[in-house]
This record gives C-alpha cells, sequence and structure tokens, in this order.
C-alpha cells in the first residue's frame, strides 16, 4: 500500500459533521501535554494561539530536545509572527516531515484545516513514528497491537480506529490485559457504553498516566469517532504498556539467570558429594588389600582370587561407571556455565578431575598388586598366553581410556565438541573386531586352564562392559551437546513466540517476497513492541541484509532470537539487579519479592549474595555487585 506524506495536509475527509471541533479539541489537549512538561500556560485555540508562532517554537524545541535559536517572544507585527512560525516549519522540513501547501501565512491566518493537517504530521513523527516508520504502516502496527492483545475479550472486535472504540470496551480491554488490578473487565456496564468509556478514561488518567484526550460524547454520540483522535489517544496505551512490559523483563532476566546458577550449584554439589564418596571407597578397600594375609593354601589362594574377581564385577564396575559418569557431569557443569558466559567451576580442595584420576591411578596399582600376589600362589597357567591376552586386552582398554578421557576433556565451542564427539563415535567401530580377537585369545587361555593373568586386570566380559560404557558415554555427550545448541538457539522462545514472530512477519511482507523493506521491518518489530528509532531501524536493516543478503524470514528470526536471549552476559545482569535494586548498590529480599521471583530463586540469591547491613534499613541487604564479580572473575562495568 503506497503512503504519501503529503496526504494528510490536502483538505481532510468529510467523515462526520463536527468533525473539525473534535480534532482541534484532541489536538489542543495533545499538545498542551507537551507545554506542560515545560510549565507553559495551556492553548485554548488552535487557530489564535500558534498564530504568532511562540507557542509552535516553543512545542518544537520541546518536542526535537533543541533550541531553535532566537525568535521573537512578543511579536507585534505580522512579519515577526510570520518568521517565527517559518523558523518552526524549517524544524519540522529538518527532521524529514515533508510540508506541503502549508505556508507561515496559513498559521499566521489561522487555516484551521491546514493546522490540524499540520499537527497530524507532528503527531506522526513524534508519537506514532514510534511505532512505525511511515503513517498507514504506523497505522497497521497499531491496529495489530490492539487486535492482539484483545484477542481474549469476545466482545471486543478491533477493526478499525473509528466505530471499534464507540462502547469502550476495547479501551477497558487494553487496560484489563496489562493492568487486571486497575479494572474489573467482568463485572463492566457493557450495555452502557458511556459509563464504560469513562470508566476507561478515569482509570487510564489516574492510574497509568494517559492524558483524556478525548471526551465521552466524542467516541460513543458520533455515528463514525474521529479516526485521527482515537489513534492519538490509543497511541498512548501503547507506549504506557510498552514501557511496562520491559520492566517485567528485567525480573525474568534477574529470575531465568537465579534458576540457571541454582541448577548449577545442585550440579556442583552432587559432583563434590560423589566424587568425595568414590575417592574414600577406593582408600578403604585398599587398606583391606594391605591388611589381608595367606594361609598358604590353594584354597584360600583361590578364595581370596574370588572375592577380587567379585569385587572387580561387582564394586569396581559401578567405580568405573562412576568415574565415567563424574567426569561427564563435570564436563556438563562447565558446558553450562560456558553456555552462559560464567568462569570456570574449580571443586573443592582433593576433589578435582585430576584428584580422582590420581586415585584412580593409586587403586589400579593396589589391584595390580593384589591381583600378582594372588596369581603368585597358583602359578601355573603359561605365561605366552598371558602375555598374548594382556597385550590385548591392555591396548583395548587404553584406547577406550583414550576415548573416555577424550569425553572428559573436551573444550571449546559447542560445534566444535560436537564434531570431537562425532569422531570419538566413530573410533569406536573397529572396536567389536578387536573384541572378538580378544575372546578368541580368552578362550586358548581356558582351554589350557590358565584362570589368573599378571600381566592385565581385565576380562573380556570386562572390555565389553566397559565398551557399552564408553558407547553409552560417547552418545549421551552427543546428546547432550546437541541438546545445548538447540537450547541455545531457543532460549526464552516459545512455541508460542515462533508462531506470533512468523504470523508477523508474513503479515507485513506485503508482496510475498519472503523479505522485509525498511520500513516493513520497522512496523513488524513495533507490532511486537519492540521499539527503535528511524535511524536504528536503518542501521539494523542494513547489517541484516549485509549478513543474510536480505532480510529474509530466517534473519528477522534470528534478529529476535538475540535481542530476546536468556543467554546473558555480566553487563546485562548488573543493569537486570540495578533495575530490581532501583539502582542501590544493594538489594533486600524485599526487592526480590517485588520482582516476583520464585521462592527458589529468592533462597539462592540470598544465601549466595554477600550480606551486609546499612544505616537507616531494618532488614539484611545484598551485595549484588560483590556477587557478579565473584561469578564472573572480573569487575562488571
Amino acid at each position: 500500500m503506497a503512503y504519501k506524506r503529503t496526504s494528510t495536509l490536502v483538505g481532510l475527509p468529510d467523515q462526520d459533521r463536527g468533525w473539525e471541533e473534535v480534532q482541534a479539541k484532541t489536538f489542543t489537549k495533545w499538545l498542551n501535554t507537551k507545554l506542560e512538561s515545560r510549565q507553559i500556560p495551556p492553548m485554548t485555540s488552535l487557530t489564535t494561539d500558534l498564530s504568532d508562532g511562540v507557542k509552535l517554537v516553543q512545542l518544537m524545541e520541546i518536542m526535537g530536545d533543541v533550541s531553535l535559536g532566537r525568535y521573537y517572544k512578543t511579536p507585534r507585527m505580522r512579519v515577526q509572527m510570520a518568521e517565527n512560525v517559518n523558523l518552526a516549519l524549517e524544524f519540522i522540513k529538518s527532521r524529514g516531515v515533508v510540508l506541503t501547501n502549508v505556508g507561515a501565512e496559513d498559521i499566521v491566518d489561522g487555516n484551521l484545516k491546514l493546522i490540524l493537517g499540520m499537527i497530524w504530521t507532528l503527531i506522526l513523527r513524534f508519537t506514532i513514528a514510534d511505532i512505525s516508520e511511515e503513517g498507514v504502516t504506523a497505522k497497521e502496527g497499531l491496529l495489530l497491537w490492539c487486535q492482539r492483545k484483545t484477542a481474549p475479550y469476545k466482545e471486543v472486535e478491533v477493526v478499525n480506529f473509528t466505530s471499534s472504540f464507540k462502547d469502550g470496551l476495547a479501551l477497558c480491554a487494553l487496560i484489563h490485559r496489562h493492568r487486571p488490578d486497575l479494572l474489573n473487565y467482568d463485572a463492566l456496564p457493557k450495555s452502557d457504553p458511556h459509563a464504560c468509556t469513562r470508566q476507561a478514561f478515569e482509570v487510564a488518567e489516574q492510574h497509568l498516566g494517559i492524558p483524556q484526550l478525548l471526551d465521552v460524547e466524542d467516541l460513543c454520540d458520533r455515528a463514525k469517532p474521529d479516526e485521527r483522535s482515537v489513534m492519538t489517544y490509543v497511541a498512548q496505551y501503547f507506549h504506557a504498556f510498552s514501557s511496562m512490559e520491559q520492566a517485567e523483563v528485567v525480573s525474568r532476566r534477574v529470575a531465568t539467570f537465579a534458576d540457571v546458577m541454582q541448577s548449577a550449584w545442585v550440579m556442583q554439589q552432587d559432583y563434590e558429594r560423589r566424587a568425595r564418596e568414590l575417592i574414600n571407597a577406593m582408600r578403604d578397600v585398599q587398606q583391606a588389600w594391605a591388611a589381608a594375609t595367606f594361609l598358604g593354601t590353594y584354597a584360600d589362594a583361590r578364595s581370596q582370587l574370588t572375592t577380587f574377581n567379585e569385587y572387580k564385577h561387582g564394586v569396581k564396575r559401578m567405580w568405573v561407571r562412576e568415574r565415567t559418569d563424574l567426569a561427564a557431569l563435570l564436563g556438563n557443569i562447565q558446558t553450562k556455565l560456558k553456555t552462559y558466559h560464567l568462569r570456570e567451576w574449580v571443586p573443592s580442595e582433593g576433589l578435582a578431575q585430576a584428584d580422582i584420576d590420581a586415585a584412580w591411578q593409586t587403586l589400579a596399582r593396589s589391584e595390580a598388586q593384589r591381583s600378582r600376589a594372588i596369581n603368585a600362589e597358583i602359578r601355573n597357567a603359561k605365561e605366552n598366553l598371558r602375555l598374548k591376552f594382556a597385550r590385548a586386552a591392555n591396548d583395548f582398554e587404553g584406547r577406550l581410556r583414550e576415548i573416555a578421557g577424550g569425553i572428559a576433556g573436551l573444550e571449546g565451542d559447542l560445534e566444535r565438541q560436537l564434531d570431537e564427539v562425532k569422531h570419538l563415535q566413530a573410533s569406536l567401530e573397529p572396536f567389536k573386531d578387536d573384541l572378538a580377537t580378544i575372546a578368541a585369545v580368552e578362550k586358548e587361555c581356558t582351554e589350557a586352564n590358565v584362570e589368573e593373568n599378571d600381566h592385565t586386570i581385565f576380562t573380556v566380559d570386562d572390555l565389553i562392559f566397559e565398551l557399552e560404557l564408553v558407547t553409552t558415554s560417547v552418545n549421551k555427550k552427543l546428546a547432550f551437546i546437541e541438546n545445548q545448541i538447540v537450547s541455545r538457539q531457543h532460549t526464552n522462545l516459545t512455541p508460542a513466540q515462533l508462531e506470533e514472530f512468523e504470523s508477523t512477519f508474513r503479515y507485513f511482507d506485503k508482496d510475498a517476497s519472503n523479505t522485509l523493506t525498511m520500513a516493513e521491518l520497522g512496523a513488524a518489530l513495533a507490532s511486537l513492541g519492540i521499539i527503535y528509532t528511524e535511524e536504528d531501524i536503518e542501521q539494523i536493516h542494513l547489517q541484516l541484509s549485509e549478513s543474510f543478503g536480505a532480510v529474509s524470514y530466517d534473519a528477522f528470526l534470528t534478529f529476535l532470537r538475540e535481542i530476546t536471549e536468556d543467554t546473558t552476559s555480566p553487563d546485562q545482569l548488573l543493569e537486570a539487579f540495578q533495575g530490581l535494586a532501583g539502582d542501590k548498590p544493594y538489594v533486600t529480599e524485599l526487592d526480590l519479592r517485588l520482582a516476583l521471583l520464585p521462592q527458589g530463586s529468592i533462597d539462592y540469591l540470598k544465601a549466595a549474595m554477600p550480606q551486609g547491613q546499612v544505616e537507616g534499613v531494618e532488614e539484611p541487604v545484598y551485595d549484588y555487585e560483590g556477587y557478579l564479580t565473584g561469578l564472573f572473575g572480573v569487575a562488571q562495568a
């Protein structure tokens, strides 16, 4: 749909008798809200109060947040008034607004139609353009926002900015959708449009800071309410509730971060408990072996061998599994922390992976010593078969352990880890043939009554078990990394959000080209409540086009994922905590509860953050800056 900026100034359609009066009243109130911010006396008439150009210059300075320089503050001659008006008009044009058929003489002479057209252009540029770039697109974006927010209310159907707002229910629905505590929608006198509209006006002005630009009669008593007046008023709802939703993002970000940290803390506690139990159990069994003695009989040696083999097939296998699981758990902890930009976790002293490996090596040496001691009592086997089997089994287990170690030592980004795990998975394929060869050698030993072997602690069953265990570990690691990649790509995007993003893209892709122009991109983001300036939209469109060739749906979705991602940077977390604390250098439990954080997150943050007292504050306070510095390892900006 083509839209020309000049169309708003070339005469207005005769929508309803008295439309000029309604627009003049609404626009006057809108302008007065700007003047009020600087304690400038309000206007009462557009035709007379703007004629000398003084208030027009003041309004442009307020809206543009600039100074227009010197002007006649008390003009007495027509030429001075015209110079004031021209100064304001030139500023309007400098902001990219094209004014056609409007000159200084029209304002000085009080031409109401042209004045209304000019003010509508200002409203588009300084209020509605925040929603979209062009007038028509702004209308569609604001209308789509209203439709989405009022969709759950069966009595409301927003199809335009005229008749859809006559009964006041659309305004009440917008308020109730965002602030149900302010208005009981079900109890509204829905058969009384005047009462519903009046209640919406009063609640909006008293609790949301939205000035009443319209009178009840302007909506309820006109066959067709003035569209531009209604759009001007409804746009204020959009901006009020967009600000509210931004505050909710801060609470959600902190809650998500606390949940992540609590989850990581639980994993860390589980790792240390299990690592401590494993190391202690290995030490206990070695002490028992050191204290054991032989009776000097074959039966005793065989009995002790049986007990030793039961250990290897029972307790030892549980330890093998636990050792592998602990390595995987530690790797998962580090991967999780890295995903959320947190520094690597260091277990308590004596419980690191290197400590477990050292204890495991000591256990292996003790096992070898125990095995040799037993074997010395019943040495009747053939040495060559022992060596043949041992070389194959030890090599087999060593290669398995290298693969298991490769899993525990994975580093780098998730894609690199995924490639390495796939390589490890492929390297397991030859092990089945090797295992068959080792089984054939073991059969030879059995046939030769060789039941013990000083040169290895492994049997075919051991190797089958470890092969299955390592294979399972590799497959689990592969699935875990793939899930982390998916989680990273879709963090904070629910199926409903993805559906909403796609429908928004399709709606604004007017020519069905599967790409968005700069204007369409701005309108689409605005309809989702994501507000950028015209300059920002231009920069975003340029960046996405350079990266993807055009602003396709993939580019659009990638951008939305980036700006809604719950994976939080240190600076974002600091800003989020500052938002909860009201820019105090500390937070209290009340701050956390007012942010509506889950109880588990509040309990975790109270336990994790440094606690102190502040003069004048009765309850304990918590140092979130010190907490974040400890987590990320560096002082935050």
